[in-house]
């Protein structure tokens, strides 16, 4: 994709939408931090732990899995929701690097504006937090990814209770129900195959047949009844491991993982699901391991958030990022 086309697509960031205590001292929260980057300017490389809020403003994807529309609201929440949260760690900078907005409906013209400003992020040793958005949001950060990371093999770990790697739609479209499809279809066109672990699937949202694509490209599968019911020794040793056979991972939670109670703000929400306290450590052991690369949160919907609650579930699980993250160095 030209620079001419992805930009007609990108929005500068607004340093409005970062707000606080004005009581608050300097350098005590998130949004006294933050500092806009407007990606048409090519940025320097940064030289410390640096990262990036990205929207992706999309309900393309969700509507075309005939899901409930609301997930564009979602970067403006998320980072409303962010701004307020504090600061405990000295040796960071963020960034606010606005947003890739599908208003027409062409997803797929979207989701490869996402992946040039993921790898424009990327080529500044700035870490990618892309805010969904539906899971299509998953497609176009992988192609930034593999764009930044030529020849390597990237390993994908999804938090979620979807497999996400439904049949394509006629023509070849995808949607929030594909993106791991996709995926694989993309890598088998390099004669390359897909590299993903997905914790917190259940049975119930998922047919057999997604079941037995997610088998055919050797998806491991970790479910979240294995998670809620005890996470034993031996359970602990495979997801603390889930990353090492690369060096270049991709994290990517879709809030629909959690039980509704935590998460009610989704387009299909769970009755039962996980909690975020089972997911916690295993982030924070995650982030340090200085193996993953790029970060999203997808499915947010704020029309059906009551009190806000799970903007400020994924606000937290950035506050975990950005105070954990451990940095390849440049």
């Amino acid at each position: 994709m030209s620079q001419v086309t992805w930009t007609t697509r990108y929005k500068a960031p607004n340093p409005s939408v970062w707000r606080g205590r004005s009581d608050s001292p300097p350098r005590s929260a998130l949004f006294q931090i933050v500092e806009a980057l407007d990606l048409r300017q090519k940025p320097a490389i940064i030289d410390t732990p640096a990262f990036a809020v990205l929207g992706f403003c999309c309900d393309e994807g969700v509507r075309r899995n005939l899901g409930r529309p609301g997930a564009a609201q979602g970067p403006l929440a998320i980072r409303e929701a962010l701004a307020k949260l504090p600061v405990h760690r000295a040796d960071i900078r963020l960034f606010d690097a606005g947003d890739i907005a599908c208003e027409d409906g062409d997803l797929e013209s979207a989701q490869m504006a996402l992946g040039e400003a993921v790898a424009i992020l990327h080529g500044a040793n700035i870490t990618p937090l892309v805010l969904g958005g539906g899971h299509e949001v998953a497609y176009g950060h992988y192609l930034g990814l593999d764009a930044s990371f030529p020849g390597q093999d990237i390993g994908i770990v999804n938090i979620d209770a979807h497999l996400d790697m439904r049949p394509l739609l006629p023509g070849q479209k995808g949607s929030s129900g594909t993106p791991f499809l996709q995926i694989a279809n993309h890598l088998s066109t390099q004669g390359k195959h897909l590299h993903y672990s997905c914790l917190g699937a259940q049975m119930t949202g998922n047919t057999a047949p997604v079941f037995a694509a997610a088998k055919h490209h050797n998806v491991k599968i970790v479910t979240a009844d294995e998670l809620v019911l005890g996470i034993n020794p031996h359970l602990q040793q495979k997801l603390e491991h889930v990353l090492e056979d690369h060096s270049v991972n991709y994290l990517t939670l879709c809030l629909d993982a959690f039980a509704g109670a935590h998460a009610p703000g989704v387009s299909a929400p769970q009755a039962f699901g996980l909690s975020p306290w089972t997911m916690i450590p295993l982030l924070r052991h995650w982030a340090t391991s200085g193996r993953v690369r790029s970060y999203d949160i997808a499915e947010l919907c704020p029309p059906l958030d009551h009190d806000h609650r799970t903007a400020k579930l994924a606000a937290q699980w950035l506050f975990e990022i950005i105070h954990h993250h451990k940095q390849q160095p440049t």
